[in-house]
């Protein structure tokens, strides 16, 4: 029997809440409770959020009599949105031991349940809410990965979500090359087939200068010779928040390296624990800050969104590393071959040199989900591609993602650009 719309749509809420418990499978109620920064969120914070938003959105909004699971978990599992009445504060989520683990999963089920129950009689609205919630979801998978990665660090036994997981070949980072890109008028922005984040729209045409896009992303070992030729001593190669930011906090290497007994900078810390650091893998876990500041000491310069938009269009946005399944995360070396865009899509999230402001013509969709990122255009940098952590099929090449400058607890990298 041929599976309609709403048979696809159920399959693929299915395979989104799965992959979320899968995560988290390895993980004990301690585990999931804790919260290593504010920036973070403790990970069964992140599984009840998701729930939430299906069952605020959809259930509480277009089902007549639903029943929620628990009156007291809006307080407890609202992110941000104001519409919705208030919430805990984002730093104090950690304080929640309770509900336990089980009673988040728990919370899952009844919701998925309700939810999978109603969808063949949904709206068409309501549909497009089920949709804009899975992608909501993969977007948290990713976030629970690195929130669990920044706690497991804290720790002196450097425990490993996933002892016998990736590790990755160890084949060699050939040459850095230059990939000339396009000039003058381009078109950036989602054209409006499939969906979309409002922030990715409207469609726009931009201007292109001369311009050059570097064919892979910056080595481990060329950010060795960064840290040993002074890249975090030295001030002319950044800019001044940045270095009030390096000497602030004593940055002196990317988050997550170790020294060994020699003070060597020889090992990483990742989702399969302490291993020895692959000079010819990408560099990860690197703020705007250091991205900026070494492009400066390479003689570059980061891409703009549009230089970046406009050389991946042309690509195929589920190729590279991705995420597919629990206990396989890690960045790898770029393939090999004649010079072309390398690990575009995929590996890590690549800085750009531009501002996350609204496209022309902007408009937040109206109602509580109009707040989902409109109101955070101010003083965040927009990030390309997607990570190793990113789920398979999220990214396309107008998808835009944003962080603080000073923030590296996800998987972001490097590459340069130059004027010609």
């Amino acid at each position: 029997m041929a599976f309609n719309e709403t048979d696809l749509l159920a399959n693929r809420y299915n395979q989104v809440r799965g992959l979320s418990v899968g995560l988290a499978e390895g993980l004990s109620d301690s585990d999931a409770c804790a919260q290593s920064m504010p920036d973070a969120s403790p990970a069964k914070w992140h599984l009840a959020h998701t729930t939430w938003f299906f069952e605020t959105f959809i259930l509480a909004d277009h089902l007549p009599g639903y029943e929620p699971f628990d009156p007291r978990f809006p307080f407890l599992f609202n992110s941000y949105y104001e519409a919705k009445g208030a919430r805990i504060g984002r730093a104090a989520r950690g304080l929640m031991t309770r509900p336990s683990l089980d009673e988040i999963l728990a919370y899952r089920r009844y919701v998925d349940a309700a939810l999978l129950e109603a969808l063949p009689a949904m709206a068409r609205s309501a549909l497009c809410l089920v949709e804009l919630g899975c992608h909501h979801e993969e977007q948290h998978q990713e976030l629970l990965l690195t929130d669990i990665l920044h706690l497991f660090a804290q720790s002196p036994l450097a425990p490993a979500l996933w002892p016998t997981g990736f590790h990755g070949p160890k084949a060699s980072a050939e040459a850095l090359q230059w990939v000339e890109g396009r000039q003058g008028a381009v078109s950036i922005g989602h054209a409006g087939d499939g969906f979309s984040f409002d922030s990715e729209g409207p469609r726009h045409t931009t201007w292109l200068a001369p311009h050059a896009l570097a064919d892979r992303l910056v080595t481990n070992g060329e950010w060795l010779e960064f840290i040993t030729e002074g890249g975090y001593e030295v001030v002319g190669h950044w800019l001044s928040d940045g270095w009030a930011w390096v000497r602030h906090n004593a940055i002196e290497a990317p988050l997550y390296w170790r020294r060994d007994e020699g003070g060597a900078w020889a090992s990483q810390f990742g989702l399969n624990g302490v291993t020895s650091l692959n000079p010819h893998a990408p560099v990860q876990h690197i703020s705007f800050y250091e991205a900026d500041a070494y492009a400066r000491w390479a003689g570059a310069r980061l891409p703009t969104e549009a230089e970046w938009e406009s050389a991946a269009q042309c690509l195929d946005p589920r190729g590279g590393n991705f995420l597919d399944r629990a206990g396989a995360v890690g960045a790898l070396p770029p393939p090999g071959g004649k010079p072309h865009l390398k690990q575009m899509f995929g590996d890590l999230w690549e800085w750009t040199g531009s501002a996350f402001l609204a496209y022309p013509g902007f408009r937040p969709a109206p109602g509580a989900v109009g707040e989902y990122n409109g109101k955070f255009m101010s003083g965040q940098f927009v990030l390309r591609g997607g990570s190793c952590a990113t789920p398979r099929g999220h990214v396309r090449a107008s998808y835009r993602n944003f962080f603080y400058p000073h923030q590296r607890w996800q998987f972001t990298g490097v590459r340069l650009a130059k004027d010609l």
